[in-house]
């Protein structure tokens, strides 16, 4: 396969995968407004010039994720492919050029017909663009704050005997685990109330960020991750939400679909003449 073109608007924050390497699911967007997810992508390991930044075309050889039914996954074609960065796209004009790309397609508003098209084997849709109608309340909850130690245990024998393991492999940590779930609860154009956890690695960082600012006081740092995500994303900003699905969940879950990206330009006032 041909290099492939992707700008990238989601990265998941990291996890411990089944096959004991941390990982993260990058997805974004190809030239014609279509989706496409890369995945698995060792992306802390990258070296500093192919760390790509959310917006960024990159380019990067991609083949057909085999072990993955949904039909926007992809995989890089080895463990060390090159990934190139193309262009930046800015937040100019209002986000116009993000805007291009993010919109060029369906921007879904009813819930139900989503989750309907993931179940439907001949669309089985996994990524998306969701309106929502209304953010009803941004939700915290305490999960585990450690990552699972068997799983940590493989990590590590995994690592040891990995072949192509990079020179600095003991120097790099595992992310830390986050010790909290966040979500919005929200309202689609039927009044469809759902609730939906946020995967996006921005969360992650921000509530690492108020920690240190607010030297380890987890009240007043869970706080600043809801005024930014609920204050100010949901209640001052035309907020679009990316939605993606679990490959275990996909076809089984009630509601098979997370946040793993906002979309956030300001309100545009539109103004008569007459």
């Amino acid at each position: 396969m041909a290099k492939t073109k992707v700008l990238i608007t989601v990265k998941t924050y990291p996890a411990i995968s089944s096959k004991y390497d941390e990982l993260v699911c990058t997805a974004g967007f190809l030239e014609d407004g279509s989706w496409i997810r890369i995945y698995p992508i060792q992306f802390r390991k990258k070296s500093f010039e192919e760390q790509y930044k959310k917006y960024d075309w990159i380019e990067i050889d991609l083949v057909k994720n085999t072990s993955d039914f949904r039909k926007e996954s992809f995989r890089p074609v080895s463990y060390d492919t090159e990934i190139k960065i193309l262009d930046h796209l800015d937040t100019k004009s209002n986000w116009l050029l993000r805007k291009e790309i993010v919109f060029k397609n369906k921007v879904y508003t009813d819930i139900e017909e989503l989750k309907a098209e993931a179940k439907n084997r001949k669309i089985m849709t996994s990524l998306a663009v969701f309106k929502p109608t209304e953010i009803v309340d941004f939700t915290i909850e305490q999960v585990e704050r450690e990552w699972d130690e068997k799983k940590l245990k493989k990590l590590k024998q995994y690592r040891s005997s990995n072949l192509f393991a990079q020179e600095d492999e003991d120097l790099f940590e595992v992310v830390r685990k986050l010790p909290y779930k966040f979500s919005y609860v929200l309202r689609d154009c039927n009044g469809k109330q759902s609730k939906m956890m946020i995967e996006d690695w921005e969360i992650g960082q921000l509530y690492w960020n108020c920690l240190s600012r607010h030297e380890g006081n987890e009240a007043k740092t869970v706080e600043d991750v809801k005024k930014k995500y609920f204050d100010d994303f949901a209640k001052t900003k035309d907020l679009y939400l990316f939605l993606g699905t679990s490959q275990l969940h996909h076809l089984t879950g009630k509601n098979p679909f997370m946040i793993i990206g906002t979309f956030h330009p300001k309100i545009e006032i539109q103004t008569s003449l007459f």
